[in-house]
């Protein structure tokens, strides 16, 4: 498993990699870890002509609290999000879900931006991201603009970021007092989930003000749940198991060797229950 031949520059700032994408064309991809790029590049699923090196910009790599918002820089590794003062206290589901990204030899060298970047629908912290509601920050050649989450996976490894736009912070919200889970089905710690749940419960009043619901491999994209979301507004406790059987409505789960869509579905019911049962524990 070779990658086909391809042209390597290093990038020293941000806007010299936005300079190096807009020369090289939509067929010049970025790289940092390389986690999500170069598997596919062996595979010859992906065939960039030039890789951009952007490893080195240590600007983009930092936790740090903004008031409103925990903001993430693009290059933070996973490893790093485990353990971070700031998101222990404001935003504990980010350092979880980055726990439960392959193995420790995969989150030293494998970053938050490039696991957002590549729209893997089986990987973890996009599913996560989507049900905070997060925003991403890109940088392009008109500047700054900032995309929220639910704009942000459009297709099949495909993301709202422009070929020339580099992703450079990732904005969570305080969580406050929701409760939060992550459920993660699968065989070995280093494979991708067969099915992934990430929730986000408030309460009001001893019922359920509002619930957020992200799928992991269940469609071409991570999804929102809305048929679980729905049912959960103004509910109470009890009503969990109702709730969760709405889970599969709207997805499109793939069926390969590790599982049939129709056993990803009946999974993500155990584990959106699971999930919600956790959230509300907490």
């Amino acid at each position: 498993m070779i990658p086909a031949a391809f042209e390597y520059e290093r990038a020293e700032s941000v806007e010299q990699a936005v300079e190096l994408l807009g020369q090289h064309g939509e067929d010049a991809k970025l790289v940092a870890g390389g986690h999500s790029l170069l598997p596919l590049m062996k595979l010859r699923l992906a065939r960039p002509s030039v890789l951009i090196d952007i490893d080195r910009l240590s600007d983009l790599e930092y936790v740090k609290d903004t008031g409103e918002h925990v903001e993430i820089g693009a290059l933070t590794r996973m490893y790093r999000l485990v353990d971070d003062p700031v998101l222990a206290e404001h935003n504990p589901l980010v350092a979880y879900a980055a726990g439960q990204v392959g193995d420790p030899q995969v989150r030293h060298r494998a970053t938050i931006g490039g696991s957002i970047a590549h729209g893997d629908p089986a990987s973890d912290p996009p599913t996560v991201m989507l049900a905070l509601d997060a925003e991403f920050v890109a940088i392009g050649p008109g500047g700054e603009r900032t995309i929220p989450a639910s704009e942000m996976f459009t297709s099949l490894f495909e993301t709202a970021l422009q070929p020339n736009e580099v992703l450079t912070a990732i904005r969570v919200p305080k969580l406050g007092g929701a409760g939060w889970s992550y459920q993660k089905f699968h065989r070995r710690a280093i494979d991708w989930a067969l099915v992934g749940v990430a929730a986000v419960v408030e309460r009001s009043n001893g019922s359920i003000s509002s619930a957020r619901v992200g799928l992991t491999n269940m469609g071409l994209t991570p999804m929102r749940a809305p048929g679980v979301e729905e049912a959960l507004a103004g509910s109470s406790a009890g009503d969990l198991g109702a709730a969760a059987e709405r889970s599969p409505e709207g997805t499109s789960p793939p069926s390969d060797t590790n599982g049939s869509a129709e056993y990803r579905r009946e999974l993500s019911k155990v584990l959106v229950r699971r999930a919600l049962e956790e959230a509300l524990a907490r």
